[in-house]
């Protein structure tokens, strides 16, 4: 079923075309004819490499010489297709494919996962990815010692790096945990530590711009005007929540456990004679402990990882907090700018009301006039048109007309005043109810967080004490 299954996949899968090279170690019995080679791999020795057959073939060794252990592998630590490690693409053409896993007996069921496990294959780990992916499949041969497997990375992954020392450990070869465990080193290196300490001091910054603190500073990038930038603390939160989830160290763990459960199962497999033989036995406790100490290492990251998003999610229900005061504050000003329009649309209608008023005063001034045209005016009679007693309607006129400006002028003075002591007391009473309100809730507040007075505090002292001095702890 695995071969079906495994035909079937590749021949639904993209291929596309990335740098090919080989790896080859091989360690003797005797030292001197020790060898490491990495060359690129051509298309036409494709076939040649797989089935050692030309210039791959083993050679003729002397009598006494035998082979101690060997690595083989395809490498494609250049990958630069963008879509060389997205679902259902291989980077060899299907035949090719499928002739590597047959002849380098690599596991059918890789191409199904990112990892793949099983008695006749160490895990296969694969991380997704354009710019730091990597992808590696091995299988060991127990009885001959020989590793084989199919290795791809970007320029920039971690695998390069690998590759270089586990040539610089060919002669430990042997242990086909080997490479995994240099990988593994080097995805839990220093950097994961120094990205959890940038985190703690952003998270540090971050507290502090929430918290108001004296210690914030304009550089920080916080800081506008005087004022703190929420809009930048919230952006910042979810950027720091992010990067210490990089690299969670659970799933490392786990990781972890497969490798031992891998090591476990092939130090088992494993005859005696090879046990024995070039320092196997001190190589495999020394693999096991430092993976005792990568998983004490990460426990250690783990709770410090714990820690700082417990801190982040203070942060961030204080910023709500913060966010929600801010608002709270501008409702109440908000209500009480509409409080002032709303009087403002009151002294318009009394405006209007006094326009009125004014109208009406000036309808005396001219029923005066339509009063006085009938005796001051002669429009039919020869002789003067204006009567010489014209003189008496302006008198009268002018100053009753100004005396009903100046009173009105002097009222609307008064009802300015007024209107301005209302405002005033308006905003006081605002002001006075919010903080009412903040008062009434730290007093709840504060109220909820007692949850036993002096008097009980005692009597459960002296229970303690009682109790401590009966059992001689005291």
């Amino acid at each position: 079923m695995d071969d079906y299954m495994f035909k079937a996949n590749v021949d639904r899968c993209k291929h596309v075309q990335e740098t090919t090279a080989y790896l080859e170690i091989f360690t003797y019995s005797d030292p001197s004819l020790n060898t490491v080679e990495e060359h690129p791999l051509t298309p036409d020795e494709f076939d040649n490499f797989l089935h050692r057959r030309g210039a791959f073939a083993p050679p003729v060794l002397r009598a006494g010489v035998k082979v101690v252990a060997s690595m083989r592998l395809i490498l494609q630590q250049n990958a630069k297709h963008p879509e060389t490690f997205t679902p259902h693409v291989i980077s060899l053409p299907p035949t090719r494919y499928k002739d590597m896993v047959e002849a380098l007996n690599l596991p059918y069921r890789g191409i199904e996962s990112t990892s793949a496990k099983s008695y006749t294959a160490n895990p296969t780990s694969a991380k997704k990815g354009l710019t730091r992916g990597w992808e590696l499949m091995l299988s060991h041969d127990v009885k001959a010692g020989m590793t084989t497997g199919f290795s791809k990375g970007t320029p920039s992954s971690d695998i390069v790096e690998c590759i270089k020392h586990l040539k610089a450990c060919s002669l430990q070869i042997g242990h086909p945990m080997l490479l995994p465990i240099i990988i593994f080193s080097h995805d839990v290196s220093f950097k994961t530590d120094i990205k959890q300490r940038d985190a703690r001091d952003w998270l540090r910054r971050l507290e502090h711009a929430v918290s108001m603190r004296s210690e914030i500073e304009e550089r920080e990038g916080y800081v506008k005007d005087g004022t703190v930038d929420l809009d930048a603390v919230n952006r910042d939160l979810v950027e720091c929540h992010s990067q210490v989830l990089w690299k969670r160290p659970k799933a490392y763990i786990e990781i972890l456990r497969a490798q031992e459960e891998s090591m476990r199962r092939f130090w088992e497999g494993l005859g005696e004679e090879r046990r024995a033989e070039g320092g196997m036995r001190k190589l495999q406790a020394s693999m096991l402990a430092r993976l005792d100490f990568y998983r004490v290492k990460l426990q250690g990251i783990e709770s410090y990882a714990y820690t700082t998003l417990q801190r982040l999610d203070i942060q961030r229900s204080a910023l709500y907090n913060i966010i929600a005061q801010k608002e709270s504050k501008l409702n109440f000003q908000m209500a009480g700018e509409q409080r002032k329009l709303a009087h403002a649309s009151k002294r318009d209608s009394a405006a209007m009301k006094t326009i009125s008023l004014l109208g009406a005063i000036f309808f005396p001034g001219a029923y005066l006039a339509s009063v006085f045209s009938m005796t001051f005016f002669n429009f039919q009679d020869p002789g003067p048109v204006v009567d010489g007693r014209f003189w008496i309607y302006w008198a009268i006129t002018i100053p009753v007309t100004a005396l009903i400006v100046g009173i009105w002028y002097v009222w609307e003075k008064k009802r300015e005043r007024r209107y301005e002591n209302e405002d005033q007391d308006l905003e006081r009473g605002s002001e006075a109810m919010e903080k009412e309100i903040m008062a009434m809730m730290r007093k709840r507040t504060l109220s909820k967080a007692s949850t036993w007075d002096t008097k009980k505090k005692g009597v459960k002292f002296g229970c303690l004490l009682e109790i401590s001095l009966y059992e001689g702890t005291i």
